[in-house]
C-alpha cells in the first residue's frame, strides 16, 4: 500500500523547482501534483491518456476544447484524451492533484 501526504508532495515538488511532481505510477494509473502561479501560463498540450483535476487550492479557469469554466478548491475537471485543455486566468496559485488513466504516456506512439 501506498500512501502520499499532501504537504509532503508539495514540499517535494517545491524543492524540485517543477510544476508537475509525479508522485505514482502503475500501469492503469498515475497521479501527480501541478502547481500554476497566479498569474502564470500553463504549458500544457493534450496528453494521449483521460485525465482528471481535483484542485485543492487557488483560482482559475479552465479551457476545454471550446468550453471555459472556473475552478477553485473542490472542482473536479475530467479532459478526454488527446483534447486540448489548459488553466487560464490564474488569481490564486493553483494546486491540482491531477489522475492519468491509463498512466501518463502509457498510449504514446
Amino acid at each position: 500500500m501506498d500512501t502520499f501526504k499532501l504537504a509532503q508532495l508539495i514540499s517535494k515538488r517545491k524543492e524540485n523547482e517543477k510544476l508537475y511532481l509525479e508522485f505514482l505510477k502503475v500501469p492503469d494509473l498515475s497521479m501527480g501534483l501541478y502547481v500554476l502561479p497566479a498569474g502564470g501560463v500553463d504549458p500544457q498540450s493534450p496528453h494521449t491518456e483521460d485525465e482528471v483535476y481535483y484542485v485543492v487550492s487557488g483560482r482559475a479557469q479552465i479551457q476545454v476544447a471550446e468550453e471555459n469554466s472556473a475552478v477553485q478548491a473542490g472542482s473536479i475537471v475530467y479532459v478526454a484524451k488527446n483534447v486540448e485543455h489548459r488553466f487560464h486566468s490564474i488569481k490564486e496559485e493553483l494546486t491540482v492533484i491531477v489522475f492519468f488513466a491509463p498512466a501518463e504516456y502509457s498510449n504514446k506512439k
